[in-house]
């Protein structure tokens, strides 16, 4: 599960709240702790931010989906990794 999944899931027992079980409501907790306590957060400046959500909104993706995105391509530009589609391999 996804953590869009576990947000989805977690925002939709706020919105039933008094219909979720103590038990079922503590196993999304449970499961969506790890992921919380795993993720890591990149503090970025206000104008990069403000860019990264624009675009992210215009392509329908998240923050860190995003971020993912642009680290990736600018290591493929750059050399750092191989394109992707590329036949070559480093070594």
């Amino acid at each position: 599960m996804t953590t869009r999944d576990h947000a989805a899931l977690l925002e939709d027992a706020a919105k039933h709240i008094a219909d979720i079980s103590r038990a079922e409501l503590q196993i999304m907790l449970r499961r969506t702790a790890p992921m919380l306590r795993n993720s890591a957060l990149v503090v970025l400046d206000g104008d990069v931010e403000d860019a990264i959500a624009g675009i992210g909104d215009e392509v329908g993706k998240t923050r860190n989906e995003m971020i993912r995105y642009v680290v990736q391509e600018w290591l493929e530009t750059h050399g750092y990794l191989p394109a992707l589609g590329s036949t070559t391999t480093a070594r």
